[in-house]
């Protein structure tokens, strides 16, 4: 994984995804996750983890962040943070991954940490030979 610098902008993504991870609703497996997503619009959406007592129904903060973007009209997603606590840095699962490369195969991806640890890399490093829109066969 690259450990690409951190811009100022960055860090403003880390602080919102830091507070909304505050808001993750997470009783059974109490891994609170926030996430913030800016588009190229500049915008920032964020999200929490939510769970549900029917696992298969929890929807990841990254996920939760996308459809927020997504329902705000910011379909062109730039860059991430995703946040948890204690000293082992996030890495997203396949299925945000998946989402994420829906809206931003370029995007930067920060992992960071409550405690203060950063990395940033890409999606594309995340997520190599990613199936996407171009994948798909022309519409008749």
């Amino acid at each position: 994984m690259s450990d690409e610098r951190l811009s100022p902008g960055d860090e403003e993504l880390v602080r919102v995804a830091s507070l909304q991870r505050e808001r993750a609703y997470a009783p059974y497996s109490r891994y609170k996750v926030g996430a913030a997503i800016r588009t190229k619009r500049n915008k920032i959406h964020s999200g929490a983890n939510v769970e549900n007592t029917s696992y298969g129904l929890t929807v990841c903060a990254e996920r939760a962040a996308v459809f927020t973007a997504v329902n705000a009209g910011d379909r062109e997603l730039d860059a991430i943070a995703i946040v948890i606590a204690g000293d082992e840095l996030p890495s997203p699962c396949g299925a945000c991954r998946q989402v994420l490369y829906e809206f931003g195969p370029a995007m930067r991806v920060i992992l960071a940490t409550t405690t203060g640890k950063r990395r940033a890399t890409t999606l594309a490093e995340l997520l190599p030979d990613a199936f996407g829109p171009a994948s798909l066969p022309p519409a008749s």
